[in-house]
C-alpha cells in the first residue's frame, strides 16, 4: 500500500507545471523576440560570450529556464542561450512549419482565406484544441495547429 500511495504523489508531483523562480510564470512557456536583433548568450551575464544572434523581429521563442533578469531561451530548431529579458516580449506569435491553410473558420470545410508558406511569422490569437486563429500579412484565419510553431498541442487560449 505505501509504494502505490509513493507512485501516486511522485506521478502528482511530475504532472505539475514548474514555475520560473523569478517571475513565477510556466516554464516551459512561449514568448516572441521584441527587437530586431538579439544576443544568445553562453550564460547568465554581459560577461558570457554570445554564441548566436537571433534576427528577427517576432520570431516565436521557448523560455525554458530564468535567472534573474535572464531567460534561457530556444528557438524551434532547439538553438539557442541565454538572452536579457528586456529583449523578449508576451507577445505570442508562431512559425508555419509546413504550408498552412488559413480558413474563415475553425472548420475544414470553411472558405480558403489565403495560403501561408513555411518559415512565416504570424500572430496567435484565440485557439481551440486543433485551431488557431492568426494574422499575418494583412490576412487573418483560422489554421490547423499542428502545422505550426510557437503553441503547445494542448494549449487553449481566448
Amino acid at each position: 500500500m505505501r509504494w502505490i500511495l509513493l507512485v501516486l504523489c511522485l506521478a502528482g508531483a511530475a504532472s505539475a507545471q514548474e514555475r520560473g523562480p523569478v517571475t513565477n510564470l510556466p516554464l516551459p512557456r512561449y514568448v516572441s523576440l521584441k527587437a530586431a536583433e538579439g544576443n544568445v548568450r553562453r550564460g547568465p551575464s554581459l560577461s558570457h560570450r554570445i554564441d548566436w544572434v537571433f534576427k528577427r523581429r517576432d520570431m516565436p521563442l521557448e523560455i525554458t529556464a530564468e535567472h534573474g533578469h535572464w531567460r534561457r531561451v530556444q528557438d524551434r530548431d532547439g538553438q539557442g542561450g541565454w538572452m536579457h529579458y528586456s529583449l523578449l516580449s508576451g507577445t505570442r506569435t508562431v512559425l508555419v512549419e509546413d504550408e498552412v491553410v488559413l480558413r474563415a473558420r475553425p472548420d475544414a470545410a470553411a472558405l480558403e482565406t489565403v495560403k501561408l508558406e513555411a518559415g512565416v511569422v504570424a500572430r496567435l490569437g484565440e485557439c481551440s484544441v486543433e485551431w488557431c486563429r492568426l494574422r499575418a500579412g494583412g490576412y487573418r484565419g483560422w489554421a490547423r495547429k499542428d502545422g505550426l510553431w510557437g503553441v503547445a498541442a494542448d494549449e487553449v487560449r481566448e
